[in-house]
Parts: structure tokens; sequence; C-alpha cells
């Protein structure tokens, strides 16, 4: 039988209106300005390690922030200049962008599905600036406020 106690339903409420406000004022970025994209579907599981386990080192801005930044970058670098069959393009993008994140020290696994989101979107350049730069440091302030001020955690923790 599942036990939920009144701290986990409240960690659960203010993460997930977190979440909520978060990504609406992504998506409200996207559709109601005229200033580009702000959403990728990873940013969803961005906000759970962020939100909810601040602790995580694969939830420290630096994670965050570069763990997207470089494996958008790999999916864009291999939509302009590796053409093989997208079946490949996609598994080879996937596993060096773990294989950089690895070596960089900036794990952040949402960001491991950058590459199959930007090689089948066929994502430019611009896609660094907005979604992933942009989006980052929206996501990353959200989590700053919340994490330290809020629930008064140690975060970020370097």
């Amino acid at each position: 039988m599942i036990k939920i106690t009144k701290e986990k339903l409240l960690k659960a409420s203010i993460t997930g209106i977190f979440s909520t406000i978060t990504i609406g004022i992504l998506t409200l970025l996207t559709y109601k300005t005229t200033m580009g994209l702000f959403l990728t579907a990873s940013f969803g599981a961005s906000m759970v390690l962020l939100y909810e386990f601040p602790e995580s080192p694969f939830a420290q801005p630096k994670n965050i922030f570069f763990g997207h930044l470089l494996t958008a970058l790999i999916g864009i670098l291999f939509v302009n200049y590796i053409h093989l069959p997208i079946f490949i393009n996609i598994a080879l993008a996937v596993g060096i962008g773990i294989f950089f994140m690895i070596a960089l020290d900036v794990v952040h696994p949402p960001a491991g599905g950058n590459p199959i989101m930007v090689i089948i979107g066929e994502g430019s350049y611009e896609y660094l600036i907005s979604p992933i730069i942009f989006g980052c440091l929206i996501i990353l302030l959200f989590g700053i406020i919340l994490n330290k001020f809020i629930l008064k955690k140690n975060y970020p923790l370097k």
C-alpha cells in the first residue's frame, strides 16, 4: 500500500506548482511572443531533477546548462555535417553526447534526449540560443528561487 504523508504531499504540491509555472512561462514565451522557441521536451525531466532532487549532481546548474547545450550542439552538428541515415545519426549523436557529458563532468540525464529532438526536428544553430540557453536560464532561475529561497536548501551545491 502506498503511504502519502503530509510532508510528501506538500513537497509534491510545491514541485508541481513550480513545474507548472515554469512550463507555463516557457510556453507563453514560445506561443505569445515573437522571441522564438523556449520549449524542448527534455525540460520536463530537468525540472523533476531540479525541483525534487536538487542535491543530485545531475541537478546542479553546470550540469543542467552545459549538459543541454553540449548535447543539443552535437545534434545540430549531426544535422549539418553528418549525412548518414537518420537511425544511424540519432544513435551516434546520442552516444557521443553521453560520452562528452561524462568526459566533461556535466552529466544531466534529460539532456541525453536532445540529439534525438534536434535531428528529427532538423534544428539549427539558433536552437542553441532559444530554447536551450534561454530555457535553461529560466529553469535554473526558478530552481534557485524554489530551492534556495522557498525550501531553504543548500542549492546550488558547488
